[in-house]
């Protein structure tokens, strides 16, 4: 887990207005639970999965958590610890939006080595450009080529 950057999924039109503010408030659910949820690199594509399936327009926000003073890593209930941040988001934080298509999604879950469907694959599409699963990536990191 990479605890550098954080990130956020929201709709365009929620990116959009929240660029006119200069701050990002949340979503609906983030304001009634009072506080912005976040997601780590390794936890985006459940994040997609569980709380946006079948949704459009979405845009992941990538996230500096430098100068974030009030990101917090809690538990969640299935026991995954989670960033959550007890304040409102300068877009200045945003180094990097992505668009987030649905068919993308879908058709990118198959990894380019060893031509297995995995949902990590997505996950690292988003992260690093590399259509591959956990799995080869880590043996090519301790195996390199």
């Amino acid at each position: 887990m990479n605890f550098k950057f954080v990130y956020k999924i929201c709709t365009k039109s929620e990116w959009q207005e929240t660029k006119k503010k200069g701050l990002l408030t949340g979503s609906k659910k983030d304001l009634e639970d009072g506080y912005i949820h976040l997601s780590a690199d390794n936890q985006v594509a459940g994040t997609l999965k569980k709380f946006y399936q079948n949704q459009k327009d979405l845009i992941l926000l990538k996230i500096d958590t430098l100068k974030l003073d009030h990101l917090i890593w809690e538990q969640a209930s299935d026991g995954n610890m989670f960033p959550h941040l007890y304040s409102s988001l300068d877009i200045s934080n945003v180094i990097e939006e992505l668009e987030i298509e649905e068919e993308y999604e879908k058709t990118n879950n198959y990894c380019e080595e060893c031509k297995k469907e995995d949902e990590s694959v997505f996950q690292n599409l988003i992260l690093s450009s590399f259509k591959i699963c956990n799995s080869c990536k880590t043996a090519k990191t301790i195996f390199p080529l």
